[in-house]
């Protein structure tokens, strides 16, 4: 059986999107931090990791990248889940009766016209799926946390309202991570991650090699090289598999001008699944 390393509790969006990319009777592993994931994967704890890359609405998770860059997993595949946030109590707690929610800083930002509507005071923790663990393991009158629907049913609390995200087109980007490429599917991406010479024109010249191919850029980002101050590496995504004739001819191309050019994985695509509010 499969086993899939996530970092956070039982009921953690990462678990969520798991479960949507593998199948229900997947295996998960918890992990309390984003390295722990690599390092389950690279022991043999685990066959895959799930990594949450992007949000829609923040943007990129750096370290995400920044441990993609330093360690040497593949990607293996692409999940976009739509986040929807749940206000979840004790049962028997009434709506009227919260005064105060906890949950992850940014599901807590996500959720801010909501809560300021109804009055109720927001608290920060850990994790969303951890707020849900300690509310149900500890009660507390006139406290609810905001989670997954899926944290609601592992710990045995009443959802109070669904879908309180302020946007609707919250979704995150997970990358699925393994040592082995994965089989090629019928649409393709490439993620690689490459630096430029201190030259006029360098990227300029990196990117030509793909716009010359008529190949989509998808994902274009600069990040800083922890090793060399001020210095920069570029994350790009595009359509298409390092396989096919002119992605393979672009990157020949990208590897003459570039001073470093790392490919991260070439992978199935992912489509976004819609759901009704």
């Amino acid at each position: 059986m499969t086993i899939v390393a996530f970092q956070g509790e039982n009921g953690a969006y990462s678990q969520e999107a798991a479960y949507q990319f593998f199948g229900a009777e997947v295996n998960t592993l918890p992990c309390r931090t984003f390295e722990d994931i690599f390092l389950a994967v690279e022991e043999g704890r685990a066959d895959h990791g799930i990594l949450p890359v992007e949000n829609s609405a923040a943007g990129s998770i750096n370290q995400a990248y920044d441990l993609l860059l330093e360690r040497d997993l593949k990607i293996w595949g692409e999940v976009i889940l739509r986040v929807r946030h749940y206000l979840l109590a004790n049962p028997e707690t009434k709506l009227e009766d919260i005064q105060e929610v906890r949950s992850h800083p940014q599901a807590l930002a996500q959720c801010e016209r909501y809560l300021a509507s109804h009055g109720m005071e927001p608290v920060p923790t850990y994790d969303t799926a951890g707020s849900a663990k300690e509310l149900a393991a500890t009660p507390q009158a006139g406290a609810a946390v905001i989670a997954s629907e899926l944290a609601a049913r592992i710990y045995g609390l009443e959802v109070l309202a669904s879908g309180i995200e302020d946007l609707s087109f919250n979704y995150t980007r997970f990358f699925i991570l393994g040592h082995q490429d994965p089989p090629k599917g019928e649409r393709n991406k490439t993620s690689l991650v490459f630096s430029t010479r201190h030259v006029p024109g360098a990227l300029y010249a990196c990117l030509e090699e793909f716009a010359k191919l008529g190949i989509n850029l998808t994902k274009l980002e600069s990040r800083p090289r922890r090793t060399k101050p001020w210095h920069y590496v570029f994350y790009l995504d595009f359509e298409g598999h390092w396989q096919d004739p002119k992605c393979e001819k672009a990157l020949l191309g990208l590897l003459r001008k570039a001073s470093f050019v790392k490919v991260l994985g070439s992978y199935p695509a992912a489509a976004i699944k819609e759901e009704g509010r």
